[in-house]
């Protein structure tokens, strides 16, 4: 019996070890250590978007990967990733963001990027709008805001109307149509002059009491699923 049994050690001691040495193969693969940061923008001023709602991809060939290294921009417009160093492209697909993409014969066009170390690349993008000189503020028990849309694509072939501006309010920074306790809008064809646009919401209760919301402003675009929004701002009361 004892015989029979150091026979089958020899091959079981020789898979475990053969198993903890692959195991520990993998462990010690490089891990990806450089940052891929920036915002996209128009001119310099980042498009604020819903966040983690307009999507990217980004591809490096070899490796053995072919699909995508997916991400999102925050509501501030800003994207991080950590990579291998390397080249990359980078595309937003057809449809996504309030901006338009560049495209040929219908497909997204790809932007290059070179990874090398910590490395920083802003994205310039064609907004179909921005909304510009907001100001907001508290009026007795409403948030108020006043503000201009600027038309920034106006070409026939591409421009598209304002469906709707929105004032939305939120007891966090996160403020969008999802995240909001309070809201008021505009029909796009109710906007008698997009250089005087004005709105104002009342403030609800707030529970737990606390004396301030965030709030900012929001343009929906005919036939874009995407908004584009104005900073986010701290109202104290």
């Amino acid at each position: 019996m004892i015989k029979r049994m150091k026979r089958h050690f020899l091959p079981i001691a020789l898979a475990v070890f053969c198993l903890a040495a692959f195991s520990c193969k993998k462990d010690n693969y490089e891990e990806p250590k450089s940052k891929l940061t920036g915002k996209f923008h128009y001119k310099g001023e980042a498009i604020q978007v819903q966040y983690d709602q307009v999507p990217f991809e980004l591809y490096q060939d070899g490796f053995g990967k072919v699909g995508p290294i997916n991400g999102a921009l925050t509501q501030e417009g800003t994207y991080s990733h950590v990579l291998f160093d390397g080249d990359y492209k980078l595309v937003v697909r057809a449809g996504q963001g309030p901006f338009y993409w560049p495209q040929t014969g219908g497909k997204s066009d790809t932007l290059l990027l070179s990874v090398k170390g910590d490395t920083q690349r802003d994205i310039e993008v064609e907004p179909y709008y921005m909304i510009r000189s907001p100001q907001i503020s508290k009026t007795g028990g409403n948030v108020t805001a006043t503000f201009k849309i600027e038309k920034i694509i106006t070409d026939a072939a591409r421009a598209k109307d304002v469906q709707t501006a929105t004032l939305f309010i939120n007891k966090t920074q996160f403020v969008s149509g999802n995240d909001n306790i309070a809201r008021t809008n505009i029909a796009g064809s109710a906007i008698a002059d997009p250089n005087n646009v004005s709105l104002s919401v009342a403030i609800p209760t707030i529970s737990p009491t606390q004396n301030y919301v965030f709030a900012r402003i929001g343009v929906k675009i005919a036939g874009v699923e995407d908004w584009i929004f104005s900073p986010v701002v701290k109202i104290t009361f």
